[in-house]
């Protein structure tokens, strides 16, 4: 992090979820996912002990085509390509926008929360479900690696739907979070 502040006119770094394998230690990452968020920071506070406590925001996605060898760092480094967002129809993916911001608020209704404000764009939209249902990792892989917005907002409604069945029919809540959504 501390190369990432001091060493780099805009902070941006990737961010990879691992499939296999710890964060650190000798056995570590032996597996990645293919499709990954390019991340801003957005400010970084240093701890004084060498830690930091950090705020992110998710710009874009990627592809990760390879592992960088003999880097010098002490973490991963990788070749990546951007991936271009692209929509699909725009007529379905206005209708599949209407249809996930409905099953967000009766999630929200459900679950007992306050609906918060949704983005008014589809693509931030898509985007935003992972982290307003407390899916898991492999849903939340699921949607960052979908081919088109349209694509993730049907895979979003399909999701939003299946946990709501959850929270009404088990009682399945995911624990609070700090804030209504999490674009990363």
């Amino acid at each position: 992090l501390s190369d990432l502040v001091h060493a780099r006119e805009v902070p941006e770094f990737g961010v990879v979820a691992i499939r296999q394998g710890p964060e650190v230690g000798a056995d570590s990452v032996r597996d990645l996912h293919e499709v990954g968020c390019v991340a801003r920071v957005v400010h970084a506070a240093p701890l004084g002990d060498g830690r930091y406590l950090v705020l992110s925001t998710g710009q874009q996605r990627f592809h990760l085509d390879a592992l960088a060898d003999g880097a010098g760092t002490a973490y991963l480094t990788g070749e990546v390509t951007v991936l271009e967002e692209r929509t699909g129809d725009a007529e379905e993916v206005a209708r599949l926008a209407q249809r996930l911001r409905r099953a967000l608020g009766a999630y929200a209704r459900t679950v007992g929360a306050e609906e918060p404000d949704w983005p008014a764009g589809a693509v931030d939209l898509s985007h935003a479900v992972g982290a307003a249902v407390g899916l898991d990792l492999g849903d939340r892989q699921r949607l960052l690696a979908a081919e088109d917005t349209e694509t993730r907002l049907r895979l979003g409604v399909r999701l939003v739907h299946r946990e709501r069945q959850l929270a009404s029919t088990l009682g399945v809540v995911p624990p609070a979070q700090e804030h209504g959504y999490n674009p990363n």
